[in-house]
């Protein structure tokens, strides 16, 4: 068995010798690595179709419009809002992409969806030079683009639009583009992602879908990723206790603004367990993200919640907050116990396996010997790593033979036992006081 459960990596899934479970970016050291990396797919009536494209925080704010169509405050844009309040890199996906492209005698949008019929082409003759024209694009209301030239040759191809070769330049007040139309979603949507995002290393991946179907497509593929591939991540979905695993994580309330559907709260939920730190829990954080939430629970509600393993809003005063920052885990076993039903464990694990595999891969993976000084050299650094998660808070009570490395059982082989007590935040106070 692959060690940690690992047998790919992100470049090559049959490279021989890869005994642990999860490739990143990071360089090769005993060092933490970043948190905060989430994907979704997404139905946008805007973007790049048929492909995983990247966006950071700070490209969402500077260029949405680009990238997704609408102005950053646009209520079509609230559910990435709240994605990017706790995610600094997202890999997006659009389901339905290869719809129709707007278009006019003009130009062309770049791409295909419903938010090219707002795009329009204002044709001016320049103030200064009546040979020359001022071509503006907008979109809506926002000129997003303008050039003066003589032809529509000199034109060149934009964020929003390309150039019909041949066309005439005159002046026009505003020529629409028409006939953009949104590509169909469906289960080879769905499945086309999957099979692009399963190379890619990320903390956790949201579904707003509300029909089981598609629900227990994702848990299949998030059980097959952890258990039988190691990859370390968590599915955000709503409303699937169903899934029973520590992997899967059931958002319990409903959204109820108009045209999000009920499971809008994904968006929060996968970017606050994607940005939250190993040695943080998201337990009675406040929910700052900008949808309407359904918090009408009764105690005894909301107690069966978290026996079902839903991650729960509740209201505290003027606040909405998380109740328990908890799983879908509700079935344990001897090797897995409640201590996996809280998020916060995860993560831990999720970190150690995350490093440990890039560490190994990129560093010892057929270039260090398989000695006595190798495999000392490999503890040192799992130790070094240890050490870190320790002084955060993360984990307690280690010692340095906790970590034991040996020969496995050929020549290449590597075996390594780890032992670590994972630190939970606080959750209940029980208090005694004797008056006398």
């Amino acid at each position: 068995m692959a060690l940690g459960g690992g047998t790919f990596v992100v470049q090559n899934k049959e490279l021989p010798g890869t005994y642990i479970n999860f490739v990143s970016a990071s360089a090769a050291s005993a060092a933490l690595s970043e948190r905060g990396i989430a994907t979704m797919p997404l139905e946008l009536d805007w973007g790049i179709s048929d492909r995983i494209f990247t966006v950071t925080s700070g490209e969402f704010q500077k260029n949405s419009m680009e990238l997704f169509g609408y102005e950053y405050s646009h209520e079509k844009l609230k559910g990435l809002r709240d994605l990017f309040l706790n995610t600094q890199i997202f890999y997006g996906y659009r389901l339905n992409g290869g719809g129709k492209k707007a278009g006019n005698e003009l130009a062309e949008a770049v791409y295909c969806g419903i938010r090219g019929n707002d795009l329009r082409i204002v044709v001016q003759v320049n103030a200064d030079h009546e040979s020359l024209f001022d071509v503006k694009t907008f979109l809506g209301t926002v000129l997003v683009n303008e050039q003066t030239v003589k032809s529509v040759e000199e034109l060149k191809t934009n964020q929003y639009v390309r150039w019909k070769a041949g066309a005439v330049l005159e002046a026009a007040a505003g020529l629409p583009l028409t006939g953009g139309e949104n590509g169909e979603v469906n289960g080879a949507s769905y499945q086309n992602y999957l099979d692009q995002i399963e190379s890619y290393t990320y903390n956790t991946m949201g579904v707003t879908v509300t029909d089981n179907v598609t629900k227990s497509l994702f848990t299949a593929f998030t059980r097959r990723l952890r258990d039988e591939m190691g990859v370390k991540f968590q599915l955000i979905l709503y409303d699937y206790a169903e899934a029973d695993h520590y992997g899967v994580i059931s958002v319990g309330n409903r959204t109820l603004d108009n045209g999000w559907g009920d499971a809008g709260l994904v968006y929060w939920v996968t970017g606050a367990c994607a940005g939250c730190a190993v040695n943080r829990s998201n337990q009675n954080r406040k929910y700052d993200g900008g949808f309407t939430v359904d918090v009408s629970y009764t105690q005894n509600q909301l107690k069966d919640a978290i026996r079902v393993g839903k991650f729960t809003f509740h209201m505290v005063g003027n606040d909405i907050r998380v109740l328990e920052d908890i799983n879908t885990m509700v079935t344990v076993s001897d090797t897995q116990g409640d201590i996996f039903k809280d998020n916060q464990t995860v993560r831990v694990i999720d970190q150690i396996g995350n490093d440990i595999a890039v560490l190994f891969n990129t560093k010892y993976l057929g270039v260090v010997p398989n000695d006595a000084a190798g495999r000392i050299s490999l503890w040192s650094d799992i130790v070094a790593h240890h050490r870190q998660l320790e002084q955060i808070r993360a984990i307690e009570n280690f010692t340095d033979s906790d970590i034991i490395v040996e020969q496995g059982n050929t020549k290449k082989a590597v075996r390594v036992t780890d032992l670590i007590t994972v630190v939970n935040a606080m959750s209940k106070l029980y208090m005694t006081v004797t008056i006398e």
